[in-house]
């Protein structure tokens, strides 16, 4: 049973990264691996934990002086695991719903309509900058998919031809996820850590801001003296008319945006948990939308009203990371990730061997598996904590290392994170032709964020 719970997940996660070919939506069969691995676990609980290789069944039997017995073990599992993970997890998908709900409003209101207006230029390189730039630090205030949603919608605007468009888009991919690795609320996978209290928000910012910027800026500097011309500018329908004023158009995206940054704030004065400071960003933009529109016909106001923008949000992704994090919960509980930590620690024996091969690994698997997988493998070691081990500290050089390579070693391929996913999708970018132009790119930009971070720049 220990060994079918990680067939099961690596059948599910096949099928996850063969959602296009096999046309099943990897929610579905992330929820599937998820259920199931429970389901193994708790019918095999005994033989599974008579292994030893839990450390959560070693603390929970230690403390209240437990032998493995069937009732104990099922108890300990439903109990105590299932209610303990799920509270773990929810507080993650609740944060992301409240996050995505916030941005697909400010979208919806037209509010990034005024950044983007302000483009003007159609020489290659200056826009390739001015492009990547802007994503990299959007990414950082939103998340690095809806960034990417929004930016490619952006290149319909500015670039006629479907190749340098392509080019353009897999660019804003890198910047992006280099974007979101610096910030505790620009990825997925610094949420987890900054959720789980493996790094703290001003400190992530600090530490691996540099690295990020060094991976949008060695490949922009190889492409500046490649690039050339100009682009061509497609015709756009002047005619059709916003739903939203100028003035609701800023202030929509100044209270967004505000919102947004006022989590790391709220979580800081109140100790509370992040999703809650962003359930009441959520709530002041919704009152604040709703009077603001209280007066106009009810066609507009059903238009812009959030039970009308919430059809809108991603929920198959919050479904998807419910499913995975469950399945990844199932393996921690049961000891598979403690096993795989050992055989990491013995092979490679150093945490930048480590955190690079996470990194190149969720060019092929999704990152957040691999963090979260990371986070049960290693927990959090003691303040003053000496040697190999105080690396994994709060804040110790583990977890920032693997929030910049798990963030960015997604762009080697164009189906190793969510912006990519998300720009292929819009796009049709086909696979072949990113890892040809774009994977070196990243490759570079991947290992010069490395060297920056290791020197201690």
């Amino acid at each position: 049973m220990f060994i079918l719970m990680v067939v099961v997940f690596v059948l599910g996660y096949t099928a996850i990264a063969l959602e296009y070919p096999l046309k099943i939506d990897k929610a579905a069969s992330a929820i599937i691996t998820g259920v199931l691995c429970w389901v193994i676990y708790i019918t095999g609980s005994q033989s599974i934990i008579s292994l030893g290789n839990s450390p959560s069944w070693n603390s929970f039997s230690k403390i209240h002086e437990l032998t493995p017995t069937v009732d104990s073990i099922r108890n300990f599992i439903v109990n105590h695991e299932v209610i303990n993970q799920l509270g773990d997890i929810s507080e993650i998908l609740f944060f992301l719903l409240g996050a995505m709900t916030i941005v697909e409003m400010i979208d919806r209101h037209d509010g990034f309509k005024i950044i983007t207006d302000k483009i003007q230029t159609t020489n290659k390189v200056e826009l390739l900058w001015i492009l990547s730039f802007l994503s990299f630090f959007m990414s950082a205030l939103l998340d690095n998919m809806t960034t990417t949603i929004v930016m490619v919608a952006l290149l319909r605007k500015l670039i006629d031809d479907k190749k340098t468009r392509w080019f353009f888009a897999s660019m804003i991919v890198i910047a992006a996820n280099a974007g979101g690795a610096w910030s505790p609320i620009g990825d997925v996978t610094t949420i987890m850590l900054w959720i789980g209290g493996q790094v703290s928000a001003l400190n992530i910012i600090k530490e691996v801001f540099l690295p990020s910027v060094a991976n949008i800026v060695a490949p922009l500097i190889i492409l500046s003296f490649t690039l050339k011309g100009h682009i061509k500018r497609p015709q756009i329908n002047e005619e059709e008319k916003s739903l939203t004023t100028k003035a609701e158009q800023l202030s929509l995206l100044i209270i967004g945006i505000s919102g947004l940054l006022f989590v790391p704030v709220f979580k800081t004065i109140t100790h509370l948990p992040p999703y809650m400071g962003m359930l009441l960003s959520l709530g002041i933009i919704w009152v604040v939308s709703e009077i603001m529109h209280r007066n106009k016909p009810e066609e507009i106001r059903r238009q812009l009203r959030v039970s009308n923008i919430l059809k809108k949000v991603d929920t198959p992704t919050i479904l998807f990371l419910l499913g995975i994090l469950t399945a990844v919960a199932a393996l921690q509980s049961a000891g598979q990730l403690n096993l795989f930590s050992q055989l990491l620690n013995e092979k490679l024996g150093n945490v930048y061997g480590i955190g690079l091969s996470i990194g190149a690994l969720s060019s092929v698997i999704d990152n957040v598996p691999l963090v979260a997988g990371a986070m049960g493998m290693y927990p959090i070691s003691d303040p003053g904590t000496t040697g190999f081990l105080s690396n994994f500290v709060a804040d110790g050089r583990f977890w920032e290392f693997i929030a910049y390579t798990a963030g960015t070693g997604g762009s080697l391929l164009i189906i190793g994170s969510a912006a990519g996913v998300a720009a292929m999708g819009l796009e049709k970018i086909d696979f072949i032709w990113y890892m040809k132009k774009i994977t070196l790119l990243a490759l570079l930009g991947y290992f010069a964020g490395a060297g920056v971070y290791y020197l201690g720049l």
